[in-house]
């Protein structure tokens, strides 16, 4: 009858289009599983770094190479994703990542010297760059209208949770077994997921004859792996000057690094420009509303991912907490927030971007808020406490950035932004670590011993300088966003008077 929803053979009254398939939610856990553990054994070797320092005689400056090396790698490789996803079926990608992932892991549980770890990292890194952008792909592409939200969400989770715990399942599994059984562990679970997703993973568009200039892709690894480098080795140099070590290496490297990354980045942009098939089409970011969505999807992992390391840090290092405590003040507000994303994807499909994204941006600014002023008189409690805030509500909001930054983009031009959305989030963590550990390095200096009352203090003080330049942070997404949507407010009135 005219007026009514078409209803699903066997479900009267629920619309065709309003179910999610089963094999959809397969696929989704399945990539999501992938890109779950590339996060998860990032964060995880952070607190590895005693250890590998005394199994494999390196010192601080060569073993931050396991994660650094890593970082980079994911970054070099997910802007390549959406011309994968045009080139090559959604299975085989997924297999690629898979034997990726068993690789790396595999060298990592036998690897008898320290530059083999790097080669493991620099492997596993690429099996995490292909499988996260797939899954936002694979969501983006595949679900009903009317769930893409809550269905980003989860995708969210993934993003969100793994990072957030990965200090306290690293702090928890060696303090029982070697820390090489952590990817004794990864590689069940990565063959169960390549189970699922081979039996679950649907190829829904066809592909193209894509082609891939060489000349774009060296210029975009050039300029991403240039800036992240670039980041790093600034604040190696910045916490090596305050310590009174040489930094002089640290900081031409830096230099270097970052002039060779804008001018890189720069001739990438003229490329694509002129080329008739780009391997990310930048144009997209003409739109303003685009252009400010992702200002804000950049910087906010800055604190997000950020956050982990200084909760841990000044747990430890200014309250006196132990390693295993510190990593678990992070875990109620990782994972509540995480697990309520879909709520707020949810809310999305509800009633629009507006209100689902500038309302838990808000809340989640009063967390930095309360923990740059109560930060010289902080507890492990109420730093749990004021982290969960920020926690739980950014990961209500997040996932609905991206999603309403994409529904501005024709079809075609989806995985462009998810492929441009997925290296700004891996840009902004790589910043968020850099930023704060330097500033909690300049205030440390000069302060006494570890342990000492001087020096806890003179970290709590780092702490506190942390939180005010993430309330900054804060503020700044959240004037964007509204920016963005007064825009959009503005474009649709407009489209509706004509």
């Amino acid at each position: 009858m005219p007026g009514t929803t078409p209803a699903t053979p066997g479900r009267p009254g629920v619309p065709a289009d309003d179910r999610i398939p089963a094999k959809l939610i397969g696929a989704i856990v399945a990539v999501g599983a992938l890109s779950f553990i590339g996060i998860l054994t990032e964060t995880v070797m952070t607190v590895l770094f005693p250890e590998l320092m005394r199994e494999f005689g390196v010192d601080t400056a060569t073993v931050q190479w396991v994660t650094t090396i890593y970082l980079l790698t994911v970054a070099a490789t997910m802007p390549v994703s959406s011309f994968l996803k045009r080139r090559f079926r959604l299975k085989s990608l997924f297999l690629a990542a898979v034997a990726l992932a068993i690789a790396g892991s595999a060298i990592m549980i036998v690897a008898p010297a320290f530059p083999l770890l790097i080669v493991a990292r620099v492997i596993q890194g690429m099996g995490s760059g292909i499988a996260t952008p797939l899954m936002m792909n694979i969501i983006l592409e595949q679900s009903p209208r009317s769930k893409i939200g809550r269905l980003m969400g989860v995708g969210s989770l993934v993003i969100t949770v793994a990072p957030a715990i990965g200090p306290t399942v690293g702090g928890a599994v060696t303090s029982v077994l070697p820390w090489r059984a952590i990817y004794v562990i990864v590689v069940p679970i990565v063959l169960v997921a390549c189970v699922v997703g081979c039996k679950c993973i649907e190829q829904k568009s066809p592909t193209e004859a894509a082609y891939l200039d060489p000349l774009q892709l060296g210029a975009i690894v050039l300029a991403l792996v240039g800036m992240v480098l670039g980041l790093n080795q600034a604040g190696v140099a910045v916490s090596a000057a305050v310590a009174g070590h040489p930094s002089r290496t640290a900081t031409a490297v830096a230099i270097a690094a970052f002039a060779v990354g804008v001018a890189a980045l720069v001739g990438f942009a003229l490329l694509t420009k002129r080329a008739f098939s780009p391997l990310l089409r930048l144009g997209i970011l003409r739109d303003p509303v685009v252009l400010l969505h992702l200002v804000a999807y950049l910087i906010m992992p800055i604190v997000s991912i950020g956050f982990g390391y200084v909760v841990t840090n000044v747990a430890q290092l200014a309250l006196g907490a132990n390693a295993f405590l510190a990593g678990a003040l992070v875990l109620p507000g990782a994972l509540i927030g995480a697990v309520c994303a879909p709520i707020g994807g949810w809310l999305y499909d509800r009633f629009g971007a507006t209100l689902p994204v500038l309302v838990p941006f808000a809340v989640a600014t009063l967390g930095p808020v309360l923990l740059a002023v109560f930060a010289l008189d902080l507890t492990p409690a109420t730093l749990a406490v004021f982290y969960f805030i920020f926690g739980f509500s950014f990961a209500m909001g997040n996932a609905n950035v991206m999603t309403s930054a994409l529904s501005e983009l024709p079809h075609e031009l989806t995985p462009d932004g998810n492929a441009i959305f997925n290296t700004s989030l891996q840009f902004g963590g790589a910043a968020g670590t850099a930023l704060f550990s330097t500033l909690i390095a300049i205030a440390q200096a000069g302060h006494g011993a570890e342990g000492s009352p001087e020096f806890m203090h003179a970290t709590a003080v780092g702490g506190q300088w942390t939180f005010v330049t993430m309330v900054v942070i804060c503020v700044v997404s959240w004037v964007a966003l509204c920016c963005a949507f007064r825009l959009r407010a503005r474009r649709r009135a407009a489209t509706r008077a004509m």
